[in-house]
């Protein structure tokens, strides 16, 4: 299956965004199905924002005209920046991911994925107004958002600019086609195609040849992944092995050392007295011996905790491993299935001729049409 990818500006309509009016393209009973992930006041979200590098900023002006009493309100008329931008997110279209279908369904949670990381992803561009909607055509988000900048040379330290957040955020324009805009957007349509592979769905992008990942090679470098961490599991499962032998080494090795001590032990000569013995040999070894007692019992406790956590993960691998094994049969079955399919096809077109089987898929294709229509009536 494949699917187009659309991220575009919105207008910024925070009240329709709320559904505090209904337009005449919303379904009022489907309205209940929205999400709402946030929806902050923009104001309050400037004085968060902005307020301590406004006091900052106005403490520094000799002149009075200079001082921003309103900072939203500047950036409100400025020309320059706006005082909040909105984005348009969608999967498909009506025709093929509509709202009511069971596509639709597989979009909302496509874009509810995308949305749960989207402030993590671009931690310049503060998110105080994100939906859902579900009662439209088309499953799409509204993510309204206000860039800033940080340790700004001119204004504010902190202050409102798109170009300076995604810049802080990596993207660095190279020119009028590629503007960190540009760049941002095309990043983040990425990140939704590699959330679509998850549900099956590649990316159908239209006006172009650029190959884009195929749900097979999606589940490969996803299987790759999965080698890799067992791979790094495994060898901290040799490792603490390697310290429980250890550990278990250290303990023969003290018990050894105080046995070859207890056998050195010198006679009391005649005139020692009993007291003088205990206090010279016997108390000293009985305070090693104590010592020797302590340090192997907290070893022991550690053994054994560490005995039940290399059973957990023994399990734990045991169980990735027959999901890997699983994985890489599916993949294999897979590759299989096209291959016989490809030669039953290089068969056909030997037999029948080219032009021939080319003529077979346009009446398949008219008669699935056909049917299709017929369904909808």
């Amino acid at each position: 299956m494949r699917r187009t990818i659309s991220i575009m500006l919105g207008k910024g309509s925070i009240h329709h965004n709320e559904r505090k009016f209904t337009a005449e393209n919303v379904d009022k009973e489907r309205t209940k199905n929205n999400i709402t992930y946030c929806n902050e006041n923009i104001k309050t979200v400037y004085h968060k924002l902005f307020d301590d590098a406004l006091k900052k900023y106005n403490e520094k002006q000799k002149r009075n005209d200079r001082i921003i009493l309103d900072y939203y309100e500047k950036i409100r008329i400025s020309k320059q920046e706006k005082p909040f931008y909105e984005i348009i997110v969608q999967v498909g279209d009506k025709d093929n991911m509509g709202a009511v279908s069971d596509d639709g369904q597989t979009a909302k949670n496509i874009l509810d994925n995308y949305m749960k990381n989207f402030q993590e992803r671009n931690p310049h561009l503060y998110v105080f107004s994100a939906h859902l909607h579900m009662d439209e055509a088309t499953p799409h988000l509204h993510i309204d958002f206000v860039p800033f900048t940080t340790d700004s040379k001119r204004g504010l330290d902190t202050r409102v600019s798109m170009k300076g957040a995604l810049k802080q955020q990596g993207f660095i324009g190279t020119a009028r086609s590629d503007t960190e805009f540009n760049q941002w957007i095309n990043s983040e349509k990425e990140t939704l195609s590699e959330i679509m592979l998850e549900y099956g769905i590649e990316w159908e992008k239209k006006g172009t040849h650029e190959k884009h990942k195929s749900v097979n090679q999606f589940k490969k470098e996803k299987l790759v992944e999965e080698v890799k961490k067992l791979e790094y599991r495994k060898k901290s499962l040799e490792y603490d092995i390697s310290n429980y032998q250890n550990s278990e080494k250290y303990a023969l090795n003290s018990v050894s050392k105080l046995e070859k001590k207890a056998e050195l032990f010198p006679e009391p000569t005649a005139f020692m007295s009993a007291k003088k013995y205990k206090n010279e040999f016997i108390m000293p070894f009985i305070e090693e011996l104590l010592i020797t007692m302590k340090e192997l019992s907290q070893k022991a406790f550690i053994a054994e905790k560490n005995a039940e956590k290399l059973q957990k993960q023994f399990h734990t691998l045991k169980q990735s491993n027959e999901q890997l094994k699983k994985l890489n049969w599916d993949n294999n079955m897979e590759i299989s299935k096209y291959k016989v399919q490809l030669r039953n096809f290089d068969k056909l077109k030997s037999y029948l001729g080219i032009e021939n089987v080319k003529e077979c898929f346009k009446q398949t294709n008219k008669k699935q049409k056909i049917q299709i229509k017929e369904k909808d009536r």
